[in-house]
C-alpha cells in the first residue's frame, strides 16, 4: 500500500479547495452558475470541484497520482456508504449526492479516465478517442442532468454527444500544452493520413498539414454538437438556457479555431459576442 494510503489522512495529499476552484474563473463548466437557484448552484459547483479534482491529481500532483486516485475512490466509497468523507470538496459532493441523486457510477468513470492517462497517451482511432471521452466528458453532462432533475435515456443520450464534441474540442485548443505533457488527442491513423508526425507539434507556426488535421477535427467536433444540440429544446426554463450556454460557447470555440486559421499554436483569440449570440439563439431552440 502506498505512503499516502497508509498516511492518517490521506486527504491531506490532495490538492486544496483553494487551489482546485480558484481555476473556475477560466473555465466553460461554471460559467451558466449566475442563472440557476442556489440549490442547482450547490450541487454544480460541487460536481465542478469533483472533475476538476480529479483531473488536477491526474494531471499535475506530484508522487503516486494512482495512489491519490485512490484516496479519492475511497472518499467516494465513504460518500454512498453512509459515512462523511474527509475533503472539504468531497463533503460538499456528499450534500450534492444526497440532495439530487447523483449516481455513483458517473463519478467513478471521472477517476477512470483519469487512472486510463497515466498508462495511455496515444488513441489510434477516433472512436478510441471518443471511448475516451465517454469517461473523462460525458458523466459530467450526466450528473448536470441529475442536477436539473432532468435525466432521462434519450437526454442523457444527446448529453453524451454534446460532452464529447466539447472534449474534443478542449483536445485541439490544448494540442500543443498536452504534447508537452507527453500525451496526444489526435488520433494517430489521423496523423499519418494528413501526412502528419508528432514532432511537427513542436513547429511554430504549425505546419499545414497539421492545421488541415486540426480543421478535420474541428469539423467532427462541430457534427457532435450538431447531433446533441436539442438537448436544450428537451428542457425548461433556466436548465435549458443553461445547456444552450454550454453549446454555444463550444460552437463559439470552434469559430475561434477557424478564425486563427486552425493553427493553435497562435494566441487564442477573444470570444466574438455575436458569434456566442447566434449560436446561443440557435442553441436555445435546439438548432
Amino acid at each position: 500500500m502506498s505512503v499516502v494510503a497508509e498516511s492518517a489522512s490521506g486527504t491531506d495529499a490532495l490538492p486544496s479547495p483553494e487551489a482546485v476552484l480558484g481555476q473556475a474563473a477560466s473555465e466553460n463548466f461554471p460559467v451558466a452558475l449566475g442563472i440557476l437557484g442556489a440549490r442547482a448552484r450547490r450541487a454544480l459547483i460541487a460536481v465542478y470541484g469533483f472533475a476538476r479534482l480529479v483531473d488536477d491529481v491526474g494531471d499535475e500532483a506530484p508522487g503516486d497520482r494512482l495512489a491519490l486516485l485512490d484516496v479519492v475512490e475511497q472518499e467516494l466509497e465513504r460518500i454512498y456508504s453512509g459515512r462523511p468523507p474527509e475533503h472539504p470538496l468531497m463533503i460538499r459532493l456528499a450534500e450534492a449526492v444526497g440532495e439530487c441523486g447523483l449516481p455513483r457510477y458517473a463519478l467513478e468513470r471521472l477517476v477512470q479516465a483519469n487512472r486510463q492517462d497515466q498508462a495511455v497517451s496515444r488513441y489510434e482511432t477516433f472512436e478510441d478517442l471518443l471511448a475516451y471521452c465517454q469517461l473523462s466528458a460525458a458523466p459530467v453532462g450526466e450528473l448536470v442532468l441529475h442536477v436539473f432533475g432532468q435525466a432521462t435515456p434519450e437526454r442523457i443520450a444527446l448529453s453524451d454527444l454534446v460532452c464529447d464534441g466539447l472534449q474534443v474540442i478542449e483536445h485541439l485548443q490544448d494540442v500543443l500544452e498536452d504534447h508537452s505533457r507527453g500525451r496526444i488527442y489526435l488520433p494517430q491513423e489521423d496523423l499519418r493520413r494528413f501526412g502528419c508526425e508528432e514532432a511537427d507539434l513542436a513547429c511554430r507556426p504549425l505546419t499545414p498539414e497539421l492545421r488541415s488535421l486540426v480543421a478535420f477535427e474541428a469539423e467532427r467536433a462541430g457534427a457532435l454538437l450538431d447531433a446533441g444540440s436539442s438537448l436544450a429544446a428537451e428542457l425548461p426554463g433556466r436548465c435549458r438556457v443553461a445547456v444552450a450556454g454550454f453549446v454555444a460557447g463550444g460552437r463559439s470555440a470552434l469559430r475561434g479555431l477557424q478564425r486563427i486559421g486552425y493553427d493553435v499554436s497562435a494566441p487564442r483569440p477573444p470570444r466574438e459576442r455575436l458569434t456566442f449570440g447566434v449560436a446561443f439563439a440557435a442553441a436555445v431552440s435546439g438548432r
